[in-house]
């Protein structure tokens, strides 16, 4: 039987749990001051341009999985834009679509090309069109699209940044005595990252055609922009010390500045603590025996990995401040590999292990990280993150880290799944529905690694909040798991 981590009826309960764990979590409790400090107008600044965020609730880039073969958005990815334009946050970050087909995640995730530009530009639309009836205007509505290549968890082709000791073996979670699930992925060449740079751009250009206010560079999560950042034995210009690391990230921002223009909002999800791979070890989660000191990924100790060290980090979230970057989210984790850090649950997904942290640790560390970078670079707006495990007080540890300067706004990710229009009751009530609000128990994760379907991919969403469709879906998806 698993263990139940989230069984606090007050905040007084939560805050005593998180000063026995001797973590650091501020919660506002009372809920006016809640309601203004979540509603406070958030200017985004950069270059001489500023961007007026209505309040300081932002979506996260959420990929749905739900989108057509030729990378168009699909019908149920129109419906969750729509619910996203309801929902009352001011900054909406669209999912992950990919700059070239070969660096898809899967075969329904986004594709920005000549061919899907007109579809993209509709399901922006409808999400400013929703918000505009929801609300009567679109004023201080800021959304901005997520650019990515997948590299190692590309498919069908992996492309990794470098030859990693565990991860070549290892992509994903699985028993500790297992053997190699695959072939190491072919290493992208110093030629293809060249060309790939003006792949970002051109699809940045793109997005500045549609409609869309910025772009964001993925750089988190084990994709391939974010791997290159720990590339320390790749030679040539993309590996080495942390300015060849940066390189094609910067890189890119300038050529997507010299293509969309100076007054084109630039953004980056930086993941500035990988961890370490984990594994099933005597039905726990354990991390995977690696070698030390570790040199095979970003913000850690080299001595010890599994401690977060932000010098790198804090040092590149100031060269892309430089290079344009106005708008910056601190994730961390590679969710194939240690989906607890990236994530933490109340309940793994299905043949993941158990949390080896209580979640509250989880959490701490990713207020730690966003805290600290944002003092270090007060001219960035960072978006905070890691808030779904506190169900419905997430909104007041929220309002603390705005309160406290901490973060500049505060990010949904599964709980806007699961409760679409939370950002609206926040801002009216100070206070959500504990009956609605995401119980972190993976049923999104579990659809979003379902990969036995007529295309490839079970599109993802909350079942056990948004039963239709998303009920239906997960029992085909089960169904077609035990066929095959």
């Amino acid at each position: 039987m698993a263990k139940r981590y989230f069984v606090y009826r007050t905040l007084e309960e939560l805050r005593t749990e998180a000063e026995r764990l001797g973590v650091d979590l501020p919660l506002l409790d009372d809920r006016e001051e809640v309601r203004r400090w979540l509603g406070r107008r958030v200017e985004i600044r950069s270059r001489g341009r500023s961007w007026r965020v209505g309040n300081s609730i932002a979506i996260h880039p959420m990929e749905g999985c739900d989108g057509n073969p030729d990378g168009t958005p699909g019908e149920l990815t129109f419906r969750r834009y729509r619910r996203f334009g309801e929902s009352g946050a001011k900054l909406i970050w669209f999912e992950a679509c990919a700059v070239v087909e070969e660096g898809r995640a899967n075969p329904r995730q986004l594709w920005m090309h000549g061919g899907s530009a007109a579809a993209l530009k509709r399901l922006l639309e409808a999400c400013r069109q929703a918000h505009r009836e929801r609300f009567g205007t679109i004023d201080g509505l800021v959304t901005v699209l997520q650019l990515t290549h997948s590299g190692r968890y590309a498919a069908p082709k992996p492309l990794a940044a470098y030859h990693h000791p565990i991860l070549d073996r290892w992509p994903g979670v699985g028993p500790a005595g297992a053997g190699p699930r695959r072939t190491p992925p072919e290493v992208a060449s110093d030629e293809y990252l060249e060309a790939l740079e003006e792949k970002f751009a051109e699809a940045a250009a793109r997005a500045r055609e549609i409609g869309f206010d910025g772009v964001d560079l993925k750089m988190t999560h084990g994709y391939l922009l974010s791997e290159l950042l720990g590339a320390r034995a790749r030679p040539g210009p993309y590996g080495g010390g942390l300015e060849g690391r940066a390189r094609l990230a910067l890189r890119t921002l300038e050529k997507i500045r010299q293509r969309a223009g100076e007054d084109f909002l630039l953004a980056a999800r930086l993941g500035v603590y990988d961890g370490v791979p984990y594994c099933l070890k005597n039905g726990e989660g354990a991390p995977r025996e690696v070698p030390r000191p570790y040199e095979f990924g970003f913000g850690m100790r080299a001595e010890d990995p599994t401690q977060m060290d932000l010098t790198e980090p804090v040092r590149l979230a100031g060269w892309l401040s430089e290079a344009g970057v106005a708008l910056l989210n601190a994730s961390m984790g590679i969710p194939y590999a240690n989906p607890h850090v990236t994530r933490p649950y109340e309940k793994p997904n299905e043949g993941v292990y158990e949390t080896p942290e209580h979640p509250l640790v989880g959490v701490a560390r990713h207020f730690r990280a966003q805290a600290e970078i944002q003092k270090a670079c007060p001219q960035l707006a960072v978006v905070g993150t890691g808030y779904s495990w506190l169900q419905h007080f997430l909104i007041h540890a929220a309002a603390a880290n705005l309160k406290l300067g901490r973060i500049k706004l505060a990010g949904l990710g599964r709980a806007a799944l699961a409760y679409p229009w939370l950002a609206r009751e926040a801002l009216e009530k100070g206070e959500l529905n504990p009956l609605q609000t995401c119980k972190t128990l993976s049923f999104c994760t579990y659809l979003m690694r379902s990969k036995h379907h007529p295309l490839g991919q079970f599109p993802t969403g909350c079942p056990p909040f948004d039963k239709d469709p998303y009920g239906r879906i997960v029992k085909e998806a089960r169904h077609a798991a035990r066929e095959n």
